[in-house]
């Protein structure tokens, strides 16, 4: 009888804080799971449904929370700007900069092989807005680098083009080209011992003369 009553008894109504919430989740779960397969597959190969499968959500909440496969690629690079632009606050040394960078690369896999991904031509938007801030970022990079070089941080013997490039290969490399790092250096290449060498060798590179 009590059982009975139970079950004719109305669930009760989630509250807007609740609902809220848990939309909040969703939204994380697509994310996290587009960027699984955006970095397994690029966004030509990623398809809604095996973002959607990942996520163990409806493949219509994709469309509805962020307008489709686009939208979702939209934010998570607008989050990979912002990740990126808090991995060098001010103060820091170029050796501090560098094992931020380094270290955030490779403890995302995911995030850099999207990144990877964009450099290999598979972007629907090379001249949408967050294009034009990479590329806005990568001249404060340099002339950040510069500043350091007349400071006497860095040595001015290489280009400060050069070294942000040399500052971007060793980062990816463990990531693009994992077998070569290996291969070459006998460390595995996303280990602690790859990263002190990465730090140790740029170090030397970049002493002033």
């Amino acid at each position: 009888m009590e059982a009975d009553q139970q079950a004719r008894r109305p669930r009760r109504a989630a509250k807007p804080e609740e609902r809220g919430k848990a939309a909040d989740q969703t939204r994380e779960r697509i994310l996290q799971a587009a960027l699984e397969e955006f970095g397994a597959k690029g966004y030509a190969g990623a398809r809604t449904a095996g973002i959607a499968a990942r996520a163990g959500v409806n493949q219509q909440l994709i469309s509805y929370y962020f307008g489709g496969k686009q939208g979702v690629l939209d934010e998570l690079r607008r989050r990979w700007r912002e990740r990126q632009a808090s991995l060098t606050p001010a103060g820091r040394s170029f050796d501090e900069s560098f094992a931020g960078y380094l270290d955030d690369t490779l403890d995302n896999a995911d995030w850099s092989r999207l990144v990877i991904w964009r450099s290999l031509g598979d972007s629907p938007d090379a001249g949408a807005p967050g294009h034009r801030e990479q590329q806005a970022g990568t001249a404060e990079a340099i002339a950040s680098i510069r500043r350091r070089q007349a400071a006497g941080e860095l040595t001015d013997v290489v280009e400060a083009e050069f070294i942000l490039l040399l500052s971007h290969v060793l980062a990816f490399a463990p990531v693009a080209l994992p077998q070569f790092v290996e291969a070459i250096l006998g460390v595995k290449p996303h280990s602690a011992e790859y990263r002190q060498r990465c730090r140790e060798q740029l170090a030397a590179l970049l002493a002033p003369q």
